[in-house]
């Protein structure tokens, strides 16, 4: 842990009032290792280019430093083909991009699938789709304990059923979701399936040869990597099949005035200039995941968040908002105190150097159906120690006293 924190430089700052910083937001956005920081520096000083337009050797290296990035992520995914790696400018304009393309063979009577506990990235596209074309929205609610409810699956997943999109990871609740197994349950109807994998990614092992996706999305900045790059993975015989997202240059095969054909897929949703140095760093930065090793990031992460529960059920007044056990359940933790407002518990924290989130985290309808408007959250990642958890569970007693609810 020493050697990996080591890494993380800014996880070494002392804070206002003397505080060391304890760093438990990284399900809103990861901290980033020199190294990342280093590949993309690199790229700026010494290889700065554009990509797949200009002849001479800057562009090339360039060029081979961008593609080289979509290596990375086909290889981290367990890809079969390059080909099959979009890169968007984050998890949100992927989701937008699936939407959007799947959106465009949808019509009255059709019915797209959600949960009640998606990221707002993960609604509100599907519900433009739906207001375009008339197509139906449904959706799987969430259990008492903060699973997926699936009592209903046989009246959501019929034959007019064509996408089913679902978060692997609440960001909000923590919830790890069956996804192999609604996948099949989907493919069966003849639906695709499309799968938010943003928590997910960073935290275990995936394989998108096994797991049953047609579509997978991520999104850098959650992944150690840097903001502003995002990824869709997709079938290439899908993505293929689909039309252009956004016009504009190389995503194009010819264009004359009276009309345009397009290139084939990545490029076909690539317009533009894409996030070339973004893409070198999100290289570098599974390069960094896969030299510690996904599945030891995933038993740090369980142990850490057993430890969190643990600690966290000994606050007296607090609520947990999601599974109350480690089993099934990503690195993220929203909470309730009752009597403070959770704006006010995280501005306290903050006094003391405790950094988490206040709010709906994008995800307001899974509040409301916890009959919440807003939760703290803490969420941790492979540079979390046990020591930062007892601050945390420290700091929310100093809450307390300081708001005087004891």
């Amino acid at each position: 842990m020493s050697t990996v924190r080591a890494d993380f430089p800014i996880l070494s700052r002392e804070l206002a009032g003397g505080f060391p910083l304890v760093y438990l937001d990284s399900a809103n956005s990861s901290q980033k290792p020199r190294q990342v920081v280093q590949a993309i520096e690199d790229h700026y000083l010494l290889h700065n280019a554009n990509v797949a337009r200009a002849m001479h050797q800057l562009g090339a290296e360039a060029t081979a430093a961008y593609e080289g990035g979509r290596d990375k992520v086909a290889a981290f995914l367990g890809a079969t083909n390059r080909d099959e790696i979009v890169f968007t400018k984050n998890a949100s304009e992927a989701l937008n991009l699936a939407a959007h393309t799947l959106g465009a063979g949808l019509k009255p009577g059709d019915v797209v699938v959600i949960s009640e506990m998606e990221h707002h990235s993960n609604i509100v596209p599907w519900q433009l789709a739906c207001e375009r074309t008339g197509a139906t929205l449904k959706w799987f609610g969430v259990t008492e304990d903060g699973r997926l409810d699936v009592s209903n699956l046989d009246e959501l997943l019929t034959e007019n059923t064509k996408v089913v999109s679902l978060t692997w990871v609440s960001n909000a609740l923590g919830t790890i979701n069956p996804i192999s197994d609604l996948a099949a349950k989907a493919h069966a109807v003849g639906a695709t399936v499309v799968v938010d994998a943003s928590q997910a990614v960073p935290q275990f092992p995936v394989d998108v040869s096994t797991l049953g996706a047609d579509l997978l999305v991520f999104t850098g900045h959650k992944a150690v990597g840097p903001t502003g790059i995002g990824v869709l993975w997709g079938r290439y015989d899908l993505l293929a099949s689909l039309p252009p997202f956004l016009g504009g240059g190389e995503m194009i095969e010819v264009v004359r005035m009276t009309g345009s054909t397009y290139a084939p897929p990545p490029a076909r949703f690539e317009a533009g200039t894409p996030p070339i140095a973004q893409a070198v760093g999100l290289g570098a930065a599974l390069d960094y995941l896969s030299g510690i090793g996904m599945d030891k990031i995933a038993a740090h992460e369980h142990a850490i968040v057993s430890y969190a529960l643990e600690g966290l059920k000994t606050v007296p007044g607090l609520t947990l908002l999601g599974p109350a056990d480690a089993t099934d359940h990503g690195g993220a933790i929203s909470f309730a105190l009752d009597g403070v407002h959770p704006h006010d518990v995280s501005t306290v924290l903050d006094t003391r150097g405790i950094a988490v989130r206040a709010g709906h985290h994008c995800a307001r309808p899974v509040h409301e159906r916890f009959g919440m408007q807003s939760s703290t959250r803490a969420s941790f990642y492979l540079y979390t120690t046990p020591e930062e958890i007892d601050a945390l569970v420290d700091g929310l007693g100093f809450v307390r006293s300081f708001f005087k609810v004891d």
